[in-house]
């Protein structure tokens, strides 16, 4: 019974970011970037310049994930790390669960690939302008993690857009 509430909590989650994103009008920022599917390096890291001219507008961030069905793991770890216009960085980690204990993708699946989406940060102002920039390292206990195709990073307008 847990598990069943679990699973069907996660799919409405996943559904309300789905139906939150479908409008591209309140599209900021996406980018998404391959990573080696037979062995993405724990050093290798994925870039993202943000150049922020607005520091009035509310933003969500989200974590988008590209994996094999053949990835063996039921999530991944990654380091993101942000570097301001005034060079200061914040440091997270962030969990994104792939699958349920079964094996079931939470994702949307395509052939042999899922695509994923996941909350970074919600209801986010940028304190500055300037250029906001990005490193995200996998977090997995392995020093080559199989099986991811691609990660990005989608930055979206909260509330309503003119």
């Amino acid at each position: 019974m847990r598990k069943l509430m679990r699973v069907t909590i996660l799919a409405l989650l996943f559904g309300a970011a789905v139906l939150t994103t479908a409008c591209n009008k309140n599209v900021y920022y996406t980018s998404q970037q391959d990573v080696d599917e037979m062995g993405w390096n724990m050093n290798d890291k994925l870039d993202f310049d943000v150049d922020v001219q607005d520091t009035l507008q509310v933003f969500d961030f989200f974590i988008d994930v590209r994996n094999s069905v053949h990835y063996p793991k039921a999530n991944v770890f990654f380091f993101i790390n942000t570097t301001f216009p005034d060079g200061s960085v914040a440091y997270d980690t962030l969990e994104c669960p792939l699958a349920d204990v079964e094996g079931h993708w939470y994702g949307r699946r395509t052939g042999r690939y899922v695509d994923s989406r996941y909350v970074f940060r919600r209801h986010v102002i940028f304190p500055r302008t300037g250029n906001y920039h990005f490193e995200v390292f996998h977090g997995m206990r392995d020093t080559n993690v199989v099986g991811l195709k691609s990660v990005g990073l989608h930055i979206e307008r909260f509330g309503n857009v003119k």
